[in-house]
């Protein structure tokens, strides 16, 4: 992956409880983050006390290349969300303007605690299909805006690879939103509930309350069923 290539947007602790329905039980978890980008999650949880890693490609760089790649791209997707506005729900969010703006303090969040955490190995440099880590290492792995939305750019096989290596790693694994950057349905959920089934395992599509991306106000869940 080149830095070039990567389009960094990030999310907030609000945004993670509110989109993958965490209670405060949950949050005293083992938590993995995957795909977590510049998103502030790991750098406010750690704040409060509690335990996240988040793996990355983009953590290959450093926090110097990554703010200059989020002041090359900043604009561009302001644009492409003004452009687009009708696929979103303004109610969270007033505006572009104001969604730029909470997403630059959650990157600057990021940011600030970004080198500190690589070091200490909250920020890993990894990415699926395959992970480094032992059997049931967490309690919860987190996957947001990466796995269904990315339908048209990663194959099925890549999802189906992908989620079962998290099983592997995670007593559950619960991943938003299940939509497609179309505003489709992903045609790879069907085959990943099938796959759940063949595995045994409890699979359910659960409703949240975050709902930015018109028709994405649904997670998957998945946990094994001795759990």
């Amino acid at each position: 992956m080149k830095l070039a290539e990567i389009v960094p947007w990030g999310r907030t602790l609000t945004e993670y409880q509110l989109m993958f329905g965490l209670t405060d039980t949950d949050l005293s978890k083992r938590i993995l983050g995957v795909g977590d980008g510049p998103a502030s999650f790991n750098a406010q949880m750690t704040a409060k006390g509690y335990s996240v890693i988040s793996v990355d490609p983009i953590y290959a760089f450093s926090a110097d290349e990554i703010r200059m790649r989020i002041t090359d791209t900043y604009q561009v997707i302001t644009d492409q969300l003004n452009a687009n506005a009708h696929q979103y729900n303004w109610t969270t969010f007033r505006n572009v303007d104001q969604l730029g703006s909470e997403r630059m303090e959650a990157m600057n969040l990021f940011l600030a605690d970004y080198e500190k955490g690589r070091s200490v190995g909250r920020y890993l440099n990894h990415s699926l299909p395959a992970l480094p880590f032992a059997d049931q290492s967490f309690d919860l792995a987190l996957c947001s805006h990466l796995l269904f939305l990315y339908s048209g750019q990663l194959s099925e096989r890549f999802h189906l690879e992908s989620i079962q290596e998290l099983l592997r790693i995670a007593t559950e694994v619960r991943i938003f939103p299940l939509m497609t950057l179309d505003n489709q349905p992903s045609p790879y959920l069907a085959r990943v509930l099938d796959l759940c089934q063949q595995h045994n395992l409890d699979a359910d599509i659960v409703p949240v309350d975050y709902h930015f991306q018109k028709g994405a106000y649904q997670l998957l869940r998945i946990k094994h069923k001795s759990q």
